[in-house]
C-alpha cells in the first residue's frame, strides 16, 4: 500500500523528486529499514547522507535528501530539500493535514509510553490506530510517527516528550491533537527549569496544538493541577480530570495491587467502575483510568476498552515481568524479572517499588530457601542540585520496608545506599557494568528482582546480564 508518491512527498515538503517512485513507509535508519520505505537521511551522531546508497540498496524507493551523495548514479531515486529536518516535519504536517483521524497526543514527566500503549490497544480495538513506535516522541520522533500515518487511519495517538524549555508546544502544534493528556508532572529534566512549575508550564504547552473544541485529560492528584487547568482553559479546551481528588471526573477510589495484577475501582461521573489491568502497579491503574476518560472523549465502547486493559502489559524496560529459568532441571529453580529499566525519578522509582513490596516470591527453593523481593536500583539523572536528597528520600518509602535486599548502581545512588540499614544494604558498583559481572551472586531462585534506574545510567545491563544467568520461559512476559 503506497504511503507517499514521489509528487505527493515532493509537494508537501516543496521539494524536487527524482524518479517517479512510490514508498509504503519511512525510515531514518538503515538497521530497520524495509523495502519500500522513504530512508529520511537526518544527521545526528552520524550524517545520514553517508547511509543513502547503503539505504538504496536494502531496497528503500528513495532517499530525503538535503544534497545528492557521491557516488550515486545520476538517476537514483531521491527527494532534494533544502534542508532533512524541516523537510521531515513538513512531511508529517502534510500526512496530518491530509488525515481524518482522531488524534490523541500525550505528555507526562512519568507513564506516557505506557499509557500511549494502552490507548494503541484499547483503540486498535475500536478502529485502524496509528501510534508512535517505542518512545518517538521528540523533534524528530514525533514528525516521523505522522509521516508514517496511513492516510485511512481512524485513530492515531501521538507521544510528546521533552528535555528543555520550549519543546512541546511546536510538537504539539504539528500533531494538532483532538485530545490531549497529560499522565502526571513530576521531578524529571529537573536540570532544565527552575522548579516543578516549570515543568508544569512546559507540560501545559501541549493543549497549544489542541483542535477547536478539543479535550484535555489532565492530572487532578498534583500540586501543579491549577497550572495544568488554568493553560487548558486558555486555550479554550473542555478539561476532564482524573484521579483520586474529589471532583474528578474519573475518580479512583480503590486500588487492589496483587501479585500479577492491578484492580481499580473508580467512578466515571456517576457510573461505577471495577476495572483490572493486566499488570501489578498503582501507577498503571492511574494510566488505565485516563485511558478510560479518553475512550469516552471519543466514543468508544467502554466495556471493550476495559476488557482490552485487563490483557495488557507494558513495552519492554517498562516494568514487565518474565519468569528466568535458572536450573532446567529442576521444578521451581526460577526468579521473576521485573525489568524497568529504561526511566527513572522519584515518582516513577516509589511506584515501581510499591510493585516490588507487593509481590510475592516463592520459598522452599534454591540455596537461600527463603524467596526474596530485590532492587537493583541505579542513578535518577536530570535531577537538579537536590538529586542526592531525592535519591537518599527513597529509604523513608513506606513500602522499603517490605524489600529484603537493595542493591545500587551509580554515584548518585550511592546517597540511598549509604543511608539504608545494614540488613537490607546489597552491594553498591560504580557502575552498571561493574555490577553485571555479578549477577548471578546477586539473586536465587525463588527471588523477585527488580531492576530500575534512568537509561543513562545502563541498568540495562544487569537486566542482559540475568536473562545471561537463566533462560526466559516459552510464555515469555508473565
Amino acid at each position: 500500500m503506497s504511503l507517499w508518491s514521489a509528487k505527493e512527498a515532493a509537494a508537501a515538503t516543496q521539494g524536487r523528486a527524482i524518479g517517479d517512485w512510490l514508498a509504503s513507509g519511512v525510515s531514518i535508519d538503515t538497521r530497520t529499514l524495509k523495502p519500500g520505505d522513504l530512508f529520511v537521511a537526518l544527521s545526528a551522531a552520524r550524517d545520514g547522507h553517508e547511509f543513502v546508497a547503503q539505504a538504496l540498496a536494502k531496497g528503500a524507493a528513495a532517499a530525503l535528501v538535503a544534497r545528492v551523495p557521491e557516488g550515486l548514479p545520476a538517476d537514483a531515486p531521491l527527494l532534494i530539500v533544502a534542508d532533512v529536518q524541516k523537510g521531515l516535519e513538513d512531511l508529517g504536517r502534510a500526512a496530518r493535514a491530509r488525515s481524518k483521524a482522531r488524534v490523541v497526543a500525550v505528555t507526562g514527566s512519568v507513564g506516557k509510553t505506557s499509557t500511549k500503549e494502552m490507548l494503541r490497544d484499547v483503540l486498535g480495538h475500536q478502529g485502524r490506530t496509528h501510534a508512535a513506535e517505542a518512545s518517538y516522541n521528540n523533534h524528530w520522533g514525533v514528525p516521523l510517527t505522522l509521516a508514517r500515518m496511513p492516510v485511512d487511519t481512524e485513530f492515531a495517538v501521538i507521544e510528546i516528550g521533552m528535555n528543555h524549555p520550549g519543546e512541546i508546544a511546536p510538537l504539539a502544534r504539528m500533531a494538532r491533537p483532538h485530545v490531549a493528556v497529560i499522565t502526571t508532572v513530576a521531578a524529571a529534566h529537573l536540570e532544565a527549569f527552575e522548579n516543578i512549575e516549570g515543568i508544569a508550564h512546559e507540560k501545559a504547552g501541549i493543549f497549544e496544538g489542541l483542535e477547536p473544541g478539543g479535550v484535555a485529560v489532565i492530572n487532578a492528584d498534583i500540586a501543579t493541577t491549577p497550572i495544568l487547568r488554568a493553560k487548558a482553559a486558555q486555550q479554550g479546551a473542555r478539561v476532564l480530570s482524573f484521579g483520586t481528588a474529589r471532583g474528578a471526573h474519573h475518580r479512583l477510589l480503590n486500588v487492589e495491587l496483587h501479585d500479577r495484577v492491578t484492580v481499580g475501582h473508580a467512578r466515571a461521573w456517576r457510573s461505577p467502575l471495577v476495572y483490572k489491568v493486566g499488570v501489578p502497579g498503582r501507577h498503571f491503574a492511574m494510566n488505565a483510568l485516563a485511558v478510560l476518560a479518553v475512550a469516552q472523549v471519543l466514543g468508544c465502547d467502554r466495556a471493550v476498552a476495559m476488557a482490552d486493559l485487563a490483557n495488557w502489559a507494558p513495552p519492554a524496560g517498562r516494568g514487565t515481568r518474565e519468569e528466568l529459568v535458572l536450573d532446567l532441571a529442576s521444578d521451581g529453580m526460577s526468579i521473576d524479572l521485573i525489568d524497568d529499566a529504561f526511566n527513572a525519578n522519584p515518582t516513577s522509582m516509589a511506584a515501581a517499588l510499591e510493585v516490588l513490596a507487593a509481590a510475592q516470591p516463592r520459598d522452599g527453593v534454591g540455596r537461600v530457601a527463603r524467596g526474596r523481593r530485590i532492587a537493583i536500583l541505579g542513578d535518577m539523572l536530570e535531577l537538579g542540585p537536590d538529586e542526592a536528597m531525592m535519591h537518599a528520600g527513597l529509604a523513608d518509602l513506606p513500602y522499603m520496608a517490605r524489600i529484603d535486599e537493595i542493591h545500587c548502581v551509580g554515584p548518585r545512588m550511592r546517597a540511598l545506599w549509604e543511608i539504608l540499614p545494614e540488613a537490607r544494604r546489597g552491594r553498591w558498583a560504580a557502575t552498571a557494568e561493574d555490577l553485571a559481572t555479578q549477577a548471578r551472586r546477586l539473586i536465587d531462585a525463588g527471588d523477585v528482582v527488580l531492576v530500575k534506574g534512568s537509561k543513562g545510567s545502563r541498568v540495562s545491563l544487569v537486566v542482559d546480564a540475568l536473562r545471561r544467568v537463566g533462560r526466559v520461559t516459552e510464555e515469555g512476559q508473565v
